[in-house]
């Protein structure tokens, strides 16, 4: 079985173990999340929403995403990345968010932040986890690397 499916089985299960609803608010993976999850027959049960918010513009409006944290800490950051899951979850009707930002390539690298640099955020019941990760690879190989590491960030969170 491919990896980003048995990862969104396991996501599933857990999520319609504890009667949780699942968004996802993504930018670098442009709804690779919610494409693998969707995947699943019978998510319907335990997946709520997505939102691809690709432009800054996007971040703000579908997800209350500060222009203000976005001009202090740029759009790929940790702080953006929680703003998203938490904006995921107050314009949806899930308990539980998943946020990917970063940049994929091959273009976009800025000091500090190389291509591959992808920050995530998982939250829940107010609270938000995050993390900043750099993946090696061409454009495919890190957004595919970004959503087995949503997934699985997701299944550590929810333990």
């Amino acid at each position: 079985m491919d990896e980003i499916i048995e990862l969104a089985t396991r996501v599933g299960l857990s999520l319609k173990a504890k009667g949780l609803l699942l968004a996802t608010a993504e930018s670098c993976t442009g709804g690779g999340v919610a494409q693998a999850v969707t995947e699943i027959a019978g998510s319907s049960e335990w997946f709520d929403s997505g939102f691809v918010a690709y432009s800054n513009a996007s971040k703000t409006e579908m997800l209350d995403v500060s222009p203000a944290v976005i001009a202090l800490h740029g759009t790929v950051s940790e702080e953006i990345a929680a703003a998203m899951a938490e904006g995921a979850i107050a314009n949806s009707n899930a308990h539980v968010a998943i946020a990917t930002t970063g940049i994929a390539g091959p273009g976009g690298a800025v000091p500090g932040k190389p291509v591959g640099t992808v920050c995530f955020a998982w939250s829940k019941d107010g609270h938000t986890h995050t993390e900043r990760l750099v993946f090696q690879g061409d454009r495919q190989a890190v957004r595919k690397q970004t959503v087995v590491h949503a997934l699985q960030g997701l299944l550590k969170f929810l333990e």
